[in-house]
């Protein structure tokens, strides 16, 4: 399938005309510009005050105000419309003070486009054996040196104002997506009341959205409840939490599904820590619209290379001799100038190699949205999908979970 050529999000006039409502500035504009016609996927343009995104998005991360081995300048050739930063990290080092002072993470980093930052609410599950849980907030004891802090939803909100990123995440209580009983209805809970303190901290609202997350996690009950309570506050878009953290496949997409099915139509769907490129292309047909996953570079600095049919282990032997570039068909610098061979040279073991192989991966993911984006503007997503699940099983012995989810909406890769 032909993929559209790869466009900037810059906001043109009209846009920026668009961000201002009853005389306030409006910290986000989102337009469905696609829907398709059998699945739940569709299209939009997120109007934000530091560029336009183009939706469904993938988001790379950069947890400290860098993405590991790539500069903000080859970002944005890469066509990265947004990116993500992480509040705890960059709230214990650099810290609130010295980002404020430097007018804001996109002074700091030299990144022109538009930043999300999440709230530090995963640290919980991540750092968990240096974190303790109240009703004030998480008691962390610092990974760096020791020292104890507390991150209260006021604490998150305040160090999101200094970072400046165009979207910030509610604090909210995470607790790992397999556990069950009365402590995943507490955490749901609570996660609705730190939104309302996150919303009351808030001092940017002009310029800076905050982003409800909705919780619950397995529990088709408590997410329902969740987002009831979240969609009862006045926002401008959704998060979906509390999920790729062990569960099961099953439950996952149930939970997606389940969750787009009940969040307004009209606001964005941020779905929190997924970026494996088969889940993104399930979970879009399930209506999600924006996804983040350190997995491209983390994969990449393990020697592994993104393609269409899965991943490249550029460790192995095979290698050795190969002259030809990662992907044949792929456009980014890396394929375009290096081979297999010389990469299996120096995969982990030169610093240059991270670069190289973070440079096609970022480019990866980039080009599997624009597909996404282009197939459902022209109506041709559920082809797109057939074609792209043929190619990652040649054999179509999909998992269950894949045929399950699709499925349900309308796609049968199986008479």
């Amino acid at each position: 399938m032909a993929a559209a050529k790869l466009t900037s999000g810059s906001i043109s006039p009209n846009a920026l005309k668009a961000t201002m409502l009853d005389g306030k500035q409006k910290p986000l504009m989102f337009e469905i510009i696609s829907e398709c016609r059998t699945t739940k996927a569709r299209t939009g343009k997120m109007t934000l005050v530091h560029h336009q995104v183009d939706t469904p998005v993938f988001m790379p991360v950069g947890t400290q105000g860098t993405l590991k081995g790539l500069l903000p300048q080859q970002l944005e050739k890469l066509n990265c419309q947004i990116i993500l930063g992480n509040t705890y990290h960059l709230g214990t080092r650099p810290g609130a003070e010295i980002l404020r002072k430097a007018g804001g993470l996109h002074k700091f980093m030299n990144w022109k486009r538009a930043l999300l930052t999440d709230s530090g609410g995963f640290q919980m599950v991540s750092l968990l054996h240096l974190a303790e849980i109240t009703e004030e907030g998480v008691q962390f004891k610092s990974p760096y040196d020791g020292s104890e802090c507390m991150l209260t939803p006021e604490h998150s909100i305040e160090i999101q104002n200094a970072i400046g990123a165009d979207i910030v995440m509610q604090l909210d209580d995470v607790v790992k997506s397999t556990l069950t009983g009365p402590r995943v209805e507490e955490a749901m809970q609570r996660t609705t009341r730190w939104l309302d303190r996150c919303l009351a901290a808030h001092k940017r609202p002009n310029e800076q959205s905050i982003f409800p997350i909705v919780q619950g996690g397995l529990n088709d009950e408590l997410r329902m409840t969740s987002v009831k309570l979240q969609s009862q506050r006045e926002v401008n878009g959704f998060a979906v939490g509390g999920l790729s953290g062990g569960e099961s496949k099953d439950d996952f997409w149930r939970m997606v599904h389940l969750s787009t099915n009940v969040l307004p139509k009209n606001k964005p769907r941020y779905l929190m820590g997924v970026g494996f490129a088969v889940d993104l292309v399930v979970c879009c047909a399930l209506g999600i619209d924006m996804y983040d996953c350190v997995f491209p570079t983390r994969t990449a600095r393990f020697g592994c290379a993104l393609v269409r049919t899965g991943q490249l282990n550029l460790r192995q032997k095979i290698y050795q001799h190969d002259q030809k570039p990662i992907d044949e068909s792929c456009e980014c610098t890396t394929c375009k100038t290096y081979t297999r061979s010389y990469l299996h040279h120096i995969v982990t073991v030169e610093t240059v190699a991270c670069h190289l192989l973070s440079v096609h991966n970022i480019y990866f993911q980039m080009k599997l949205m624009n597909d996404i984006r282009t197939s459902i503007n022209t109506q041709t997503f559920p082809e797109f999908v057939k074609e792209y699940m043929l190619n990652l099983y040649p054999d179509e012995n999909y998992p269950t979970w894949i045929l399950n989810a699709l499925n349900e909406v309308n796609i049968h890769l199986k008479p």
